[in-house]
C-alpha cells in the first residue's frame, strides 16, 4: 500500500471529499491538519511547489494536487495504480 499524506483543515469540504475517496479505496493516509499545526503550513507550501490551498495530497513523493486533481486522476484510472490497488 502506498504512503499517502494529505494536508487539511478541519472545516474544508474538499478535504472531506478527498479523504472520503481515499477511504472508499481502503487507503490509509497520514493527515496533517495545518489549522492546528501552523508550522506544517510552510512545509506543505514548499512540498506543493507554492500551492497554499487545502487539501494538498501526496502519494509517495509524488504531488497529486488538491481534491479535484485526485478525483480527476481516479476518473482517468490513474489513482489505483499509484495506490497499489
Amino acid at each position: 500500500m502506498a504512503d499517502v499524506v494529505i494536508y487539511t483543515k478541519a472545516w474544508c469540504p474538499y478535504c472531506v471529499r478527498a479523504k472520503s475517496l481515499l477511504k472508499k479505496k481502503n487507503q490509509t493516509f497520514r493527515e496533517i491538519d495545518i489549522g492546528s499545526e501552523a508550522a506544517k503550513r510552510a512545509e506543505m507550501i514548499e512540498r506543493a511547489g507554492g500551492a497554499s490551498t487545502v487539501p494538498q495530497i501526496f502519494i509517495g513523493n509524488r504531488h497529486i494536487g488538491g481534491c479535484d486533481d485526485l478525483v480527476a486522476l481516479d476518473r482517468k484510472g490513474g489513482l489505483d495504480p499509484l495506490l497499489g490497488a
